[in-house]
């Protein structure tokens, strides 16, 4: 039985989480769940699960669930608020796995805690690697902890990959094990056929309309602009310890073929499955044995194709720009999240356009690629100066629609 605390538990990435943990309640017990704000789901997961701990970030929901639980007479479990709780939250002894899936930079600090604390950590927040970089993969050398990959790209390579290099997260050389390339597949997104000139009028609910993947609404618009294929290209980088140049990105439309390793002999390794992130959940949770996710098997018969295609820069700026990002370095990487995430949250608000994000994007990285970060304390500063940029440039284009 392992103790599992959950970080952003009541997002699309902790409901499919405590949905393995329903399978399996033989092998998993929630020790402690952490959220925003959702205080009617997270009183629901506690009536379910039973957590000694749950924090909630808000404190006003902090204080609306601790009466719900009163009301329901649940006085045992424990709540608490703010940003240092999630910190303390992973540290806790009786916690042996830490789903790591609050979306943005601010799942940063908790993640790396995470790591520090010698946890078994399963990073869905992909952003704690591209905002701290080779900072986040010191302090995985530096500790015991065990680092497993849950967006189902970057899980898809690591079941491609030989032993040795899923050993050696962060360190091991593809070169050394006989790799040529890794390719990273994405599906293109809602909007890979629309016309240019229609971008924009593309609305949030559109954007948020994915053809293949159940996501939150800020990464259905990064899919939408390719974004997070961008953010998954830096991930890579430092999870697989490779250059820019030994990533491809390939358009897969079909989602099935989730990534694929490219190997000297002309082999090419792929991991396909049904398009349902409780795949790469489970396999991280048991890793390495196998458990089942729930997820009905593929089937080759129903399956009436598989397309390939290259990304057009001129459709997916925001995926230029992330590679251009990671060959630039982590100032530039740390202050693309920043602005993105600014930019990405004035859309679905309604105050820009959906082609007004690649610019401002592009104009706060620029501002900010020169910068050298070494320490977490210069991560954080770099990332308020990126947001506080990003908004003036969010209030400058409101003036002037």
């Amino acid at each position: 039985m392992q103790g599992l605390s959950v970080l952003g538990a009541t997002g699309s990435i902790g409901f499919n989480t405590l949905d393995i943990v329903r399978r399996h309640p033989d092998k998993y017990r929630v020790i402690s769940l952490s959220a925003n704000q959702r205080v009617a789901q997270m009183h629901q997961l506690c009536l379910e699960f039973k957590p000694q701990t749950v924090v909630m970030v808000d404190s006003q929901a902090a204080e609306q669930l601790k009466l719900k639980l009163m009301e329901s007479g649940d006085h045992q479990i424990q709540v608490l608020q703010g940003q240092q709780a999630l910190i303390a939250l992973v540290r806790e002894p009786q916690v042996d796995i830490v789903m790591a899936a609050i979306v943005g930079a601010s799942g940063l600090l908790p993640t790396l805690e995470a790591v520090k604390a010698d946890k078994k950590v399963l990073l869905a927040n992909k952003e704690a690697l591209v905002t701290s970089g080779q900072i986040f993969i010191d302090a995985l050398h530096d500790s015991n902890a065990t680092l497993l990959p849950i967006d189902s790209e970057h899980n898809a390579i690591f079941q491609c990959l030989p032993k040795p290099m899923q050993k050696g997260i962060g360190s091991a050389h593809i070169k050394d094990n006989g790799i040529s390339k890794v390719l990273l597949t994405g599906s293109g997104g809602p909007f890979r056929t629309l016309p240019l000139e229609q971008f924009n009028a593309i609305t949030p609910a559109q954007a948020c309309a994915h053809p293949n993947w159940d996501m939150g609404r800020k990464i259905s618009v990064d899919s939408a602009t390719m974004m997070n294929k961008g953010l998954e290209f830096i991930e890579a980088k430092w999870l697989f310890n490779l250059s820019p140049d030994d990533i491809q990105v390939v358009l897969h439309p079909q989602s099935t073929i989730h990534s694929m390793v490219q190997y000297k002999d002309g082999s090419v390794i792929a991991q396909m499955g049904n398009p349902d992130m409780r795949t790469p959940i489970a396999h991280a949770m048991a890793y390495p044995q196998r458990i089942d996710a729930g997820v009905e098997p593929f089937d080759f018969f129903r399956c009436q194709n598989f397309e390939f295609g290259e990304a057009d820069f001129e459709r997916y700026p925001n995926l230029k720009l992330a590679i251009e990002a990671c060959r630039a370095g982590q100032g530039a990487c740390t202050a693309l999240n920043a602005a993105n995430e600014v930019a990405v949250e004035a859309f679905l608000q309604e105050q820009i356009k959906f082609t007004d994000i690649a610019c401002i994007n592009a104009d706060v990285m620029q501002q900010f690629k020169d910068t050298d970060i070494d320490c977490i304390d210069g991560v954080l500063q770099l990332d308020s100066q990126a947001r506080h940029a990003a908004v003036v440039l969010v209030e400058t284009i409101k003036e002037r629609i």
